[in-house]
């Protein structure tokens, strides 16, 4: 357990926590002695991190599109685990498509998890923390959110919507001690990267490609040479959500070895 940090015993709601980026945060704030209600809308891999950390891991399905159902389970982790101190937006979902050929389908349902479900968690856990004086909130955006991406205008177009949500929701509950983050990754070596590879590139011929990047998309590379692992970015969310970020809010954190150039 890392000294210092401020994480034992605390309450950490997180979301999207099944695979990925977010089973590496539920593990990094469970290493620092977080409690964590880990949820996700396929239950499975949240169940997998219960049985894995025993007490510290609880297990809850949940739907972000749904705001009757993320206050309900809110209401229920407060009054049955204890108040929430840190929340981490991490549900998100991609569908890539020139926007000529984008369906509306798409766009909603883009929209309707990686934004309306920042605001649904947002907003719940806002209300407690900042009667409570204390908390800290942090969303899991992308770098896509800071610049142009070919067939991904929906996904990033709903991530800079998270980003300049979470800021001014910072900025509304600061005063009454609640901080609020983005963490914005560039590629990271999860599920939904590799959803965006060919079937016929094999993984180290897709890696190279996405390190080196391609002119015809005009897509940097990554200056740091080499794809992201999901702890790289839960380390960041572990590290805002802790007193080592103490006074640190409203910011957005790039986790992407230099691709964007941080334009």
């Amino acid at each position: 357990m890392s000294a210092g940090t401020g994480l034992a015993g605390k309450l950490a709601l997180v979301t999207g926590a099944g695979r990925g980026i977010g089973e590496a945060v539920v593990a990094a704030l469970v290493e620092q002695g977080a409690r964590v209600l880990a949820t996700d809308l396929a239950p499975e891999g949240v169940t997998a991190l219960a049985d894995k950390y025993g007490g510290q891991v609880t297990a809850r399905a949940l739907d972000v599109t749904d705001p009757g159902a993320v206050e309900a389970l809110v209401a229920e982790a407060e009054r049955t685990l204890g108040p929430l101190d840190i929340a981490v937006n991490v549900a998100g979902i991609l569908r890539s498509s020139d926007v000529v050929d984008l369906t509306d389908e798409d766009w909603a349902a883009t929209f309707a998890v990686n934004t309306n479900g920042v605001f649904h968690v947002s907003r719940s856990v806002a209300r407690r923390m900042a009667g409570r004086g204390r908390g800290s909130i942090v969303t899991v955006a992308s770098n896509a959110a800071g610049i142009p991406r070919a067939g991904l205008a929906a996904y990033a177009a709903s991530k800079a919507a998270a980003v300049m949500f979470t800021k001014c929701l910072g900025l509304e509950v600061a005063s009454r001690g609640v901080r609020c983050n983005t963490v914005s990754p560039g590629s990271t070596l999860t599920d939904m990267q590799r959803a965006l590879w060919t079937a016929s590139t094999d993984q180290e011929e897709a890696t190279r490609r996405v390190i080196e990047g391609d002119l015809a998309t005009h897509r940097t590379g990554i200056p740091l040479g080499r794809i992201a692992d999901p702890a790289d970015i839960a380390d960041a969310v572990a590290f805002l959500v802790s007193d080592r970020a103490r006074h640190i809010t409203m910011h957005d954190l790039y986790v992407d070895g230099g691709a964007t150039l941080r334009a």
